[in-house]
């Protein structure tokens, strides 16, 4: 499994660093990359957190999947390598 996750369904009040405290309740947050529009620099609702380990990625998976945040219920996969 990838330590890379694809986190969906944030509201507009989301954060990188607010993404990062939440992901480190289960374990070590190595990236948190939040999706903006180019031109308002607005958030487009999703995002990407890489954690130090798979494991660590996993536990994330397990605990936040479904979970009430910031008004919205959060979707938490495994995020898809980029095609080169």
């Amino acid at each position: 499994m990838s330590r890379k996750l694809y986190v969906g369904n944030l509201s507009g009040a989301a954060t990188e660093v607010t993404l990062a405290v939440k992901f480190s309740e289960h374990g070590k947050v190595d990236r948190v990359r939040l999706i903006t529009d180019h031109g308002t620099g607005r958030s487009l609702g999703y995002a990407f957190v890489e954690m130090a380990t798979a494991a660590e990625a996993r536990r994330a998976i397990e605990a936040l999947d479904g979970e009430r945040y910031d008004g919205g219920d959060l979707v938490v996969r495994a995020a898809i390598p980029r095609r080169a």
